[in-house]
């Protein structure tokens, strides 16, 4: 019963971090003036952290994760569809996967 408790604490505790860093982005940024400069460094943020998450995981991966991030960045960069390629690199790193086992 205790642990579950503290994984439930732990939970709202989470979901409070994540509510609260969001509200604070939103009142920071209200305070900030948009120059040219800072809505293009906005615009450059989400690709930024994308490739910080995806990086990593692609140079520590299999083959079959390389593939998949390959496909989708062909596809991201062809068609600019951020859905259509995640389901791409997931369908190509499973094929092979599945290929390979």
């Amino acid at each position: 019963m205790i642990e579950r408790d503290v994984a439930t604490l732990a939970i709202l505790g989470m979901a409070a971090a994540t509510y609260l860093s969001r509200v604070a982005g939103l009142w920071i940024m209200a305070l900030v003036p948009l120059s040219p400069r800072v809505e293009q460094a906005l615009k450059a943020l989400s690709g930024s952290v994308l490739v910080a998450l995806v990086l990593p995981a692609a140079l520590a991966g299999d083959v079959g994760l390389r593939l998949g991030v390959v496909a989708a960045a062909l596809l991201m960069a062809r068609s600019g569809n951020s859905v259509a390629s995640m389901v791409l690199g997931v369908a190509v790193a499973a094929g092979y996967r599945a290929v390979q086992s």
